[in-house]
């Protein structure tokens, strides 16, 4: 009697390297070798994407949906997407989908087969089978006829999911074809994994840029902090932004303006809503790649705990962004399960950004700001450490009233080797930019005099202010330690930083909790990249001498070493009095490898 064979099936030297493994399973001996050992191909690689997005357009709101404070709502516009069903949507949609082809084998009439991913897998995946021309859900049955099995078989992977917490599932997803006849049993297995999500970064050009608009009505949100001052001079900022993008070469069609509703218009800060991400996979005919949007883990629970909700801006990803080739995630947790130190200013998306690629980062990191006492909710924190991609740097943002990192740190372009460096707030910088203004007799100007803001200070009172207070030098002492931190991370050389001239003043922040600084002039570091070579900033309106706005030419001549142009935005009454800026107020979804 002869002892069963296992051997490796061979894969063909065009195709990728999958992990394809025959194995033999035969209780009748003599009749191993009637069976021939199957074989998986995988001829477009191992990579599976996450099937997310939405390629018919057959994903709406019901009316209502932007306002029902109910977390129902968001449950149900999450869970439509491509993958939610066993149907294919098209040709668009078989695109994501990852091509497996079983190799004709030798086999009689009686002979079967059956194709399956592990049960603990199997709600992340689903395998089709091409018959007649079109895609076929294999379910959980799987089974492959034996003409099927002589003739070859077509199949098709898709994941239903992105990683979120890989004690649950780590994306691998293995592909098994079992093919019995006369008792014996062969398999074969493809081991597959879910691609990764990466953030885009600032030095990628923008593809599409969007931005609030007003609304009808009061507008006042209930979920989310928010100024109860209403943005003003809307038509000024939406000018200078489509100024700046024109400028920067972007077509006029790339920026959009999104008007929120009566109940919640108020809620203007469309970076906190969502970071943008990406996967993607090699073809033959180029990358495929789908776009995915984190929506921000905000959640919201009433004074009496019957009502809950996520941010209502946030549907207007649903609405307005989801559709072939852009999905959207959201990952939170109830306010129920959360730690008291989950801070919900933290959980806007502005808190989360990214570093380019450098060496030993070759897709860059993840940026952002937590602290013992503040934090944002670990749910969504785990899921972005889960992609295994791009390792965290992680800055004190606790001193400051918001408490993002976008409010300090910009990465910007460089002429150094990485091609990149960052943007920092310097106010001892901006200090000495309020002495050379005194010096040159300018001590009684009055900053922000042609805005609308409500102080308007001298030099002086600024200066004599500051030598009483010091909220100026402590703020530098915090963004000091972020640079310890970034340089330590990165590399980077302190001579390589690029310093831009913010003033900040401490505000109360609660009953009970400490003062927190806040900018009083526009944050310039907080401003949006168009391009790597174009940056739209915030217009700082600081003190002038001859007519000069030292705060904008310092802005100017900084960017510029690194071969970066200043395109100015007005944003002063819609963002900056609220207490964000251009950056805040907008978000980009870039061009991606």
């Amino acid at each position: 009697m002869k002892r069963a064979l296992t051997r490796r099936a061979p894969v063909a030297g065009v195709l990728a390297c999958a992990a394809v493994v025959a194995t033999l399973i035969s209780p009748a001996g003599a009749q191993a070798s009637v069976l021939p050992a199957p074989e998986l191909r995988t001829p477009e690689g191992t990579t599976v994407l996450p099937n997310l997005d939405d390629d018919a357009r057959r994903c709406t709101l019901r009316p209502g949906d932007l306002d029902r404070l109910d977390v129902a709502v968001d449950e149900r516009l999450a869970a439509c997407n491509d993958a939610a069903d066993e149907v294919v949507n098209g040709p668009a949609d078989a695109k994501d989908l990852t091509p497996l082809k079983v190799a004709p084998i030798a086999v009689s009439g009686r002979a079967d087969g059956r194709v399956f991913v592990p049960a603990a897998q199997s709600p992340y995946a689903r395998v089709f089978v091409v018959r007649d021309g079109k895609f076929v859900s294999l379910g959980t049955d799987g089974r492959l006829s034996a003409g099927e099995l002589r003739r070859g078989v077509q199949l098709a992977v898709e994941a239903r999911d992105v990683v979120r917490d890989r004690k649950r599932w780590d994306g691998r997803i293995e592909v098994m074809l079992s093919v019995t006849q006369r008792g014996t049993t062969r398999t074969a297995r493809a081991d597959l994994h879910v691609a990764p999500v990466l953030l885009q970064h600032d030095l990628q050009r923008a593809q599409h840029v969007f931005a609030a608009a007003p609304g009808p009505g009061e507008g006042q949100p209930v979920e989310v902090p928010a100024a109860t001052r209403p943005p003003g001079q809307w038509q000024e900022f939406a000018g200078s932004l489509r100024k700046a993008a024109e400028e920067s070469g972007l077509p006029e069609s790339s920026v959009r303006f999104q008007p929120g509703t009566a109940q919640w218009w108020k809620d203007i800060w469309r970076q906190d809503i969502a970071e943008p991400g990406y996967v993607t996979r090699t073809t033959p005919r180029g990358r495929q790649t789908l776009r995915i949007l984190l929506r921000s883990p905000n959640y919201w629970t009433s004074a009496d705990g019957r009502s809950a909700s996520l941010r209502r801006a946030g549907r207007l990803l649903y609405r307005d962004l989801r559709g072939p080739d852009v999905g959207v995630v959201q990952q939170y947790t109830p306010t129920s399960g959360r730690e008291k130190n989950v801070d919900e200013l933290l959980n806007f998306t502005g808190n989360f950004e990214s570093l380019p690629p450098y060496a030993g980062h070759p897709q860059g990191r993840v940026l952002y700001g937590s602290s013992a006492d503040r934090r944002p909710d670990p749910a969504f924190v785990g899921m972005l450490k889960a992609q295994g991609q791009q390792p965290s740097v992680v800055l004190d943002t606790s001193w400051l009233l918001v408490g993002h990192v976008d409010e300090t740190v910009h990465v910007v372009r460089a002429n150094n080797a990485r091609g990149w460096t960052l943007a920092v707030s310097d106010p001892r910088k901006a200090v000495a930019l309020l002495e050379q203004a005194r010096r040159a007799g300018e001590g009684g100007q009055r900053l922000f005099a042609d805005t609308v803001a409500e102080a308007k200070p001298t030099v002086d009172e600024l200066l004599r202010y500051e030598r009483h207070a010091g909220d100026n030098e402590d703020a530098a002492r915090h963004i000091d330690g972020q640079l310890a931190v970034l340089l330590r991370e990165t590399g980077l050389k302190p001579q390589e930083i690029v310093r831009l001239p913010v003033l900040y003043y401490r505000v109360e922040s609660g009953e009970g909790l400490p003062r927190r600084h806040i900018a009083l002039s526009p944050a310039l570091a907080n401003g949006l990249s168009l391009t790597a070579r174009d940056f739209a900033a915030p217009s700082p309106h600081g003190p002038r001498v001859a007519g000069r706005d030292l705060f904008r030419a310092e802005t100017e001549r900084a960017l510029a070493g690194g071969g970066v142009r200043v395109h100015w935005v007005e944003n002063f009454s819609w963002a900056h009095l609220g207490g964000g800026e251009v950056h805040c107020a907008t978000n980009a979804l870039r061009e991606v490898p």
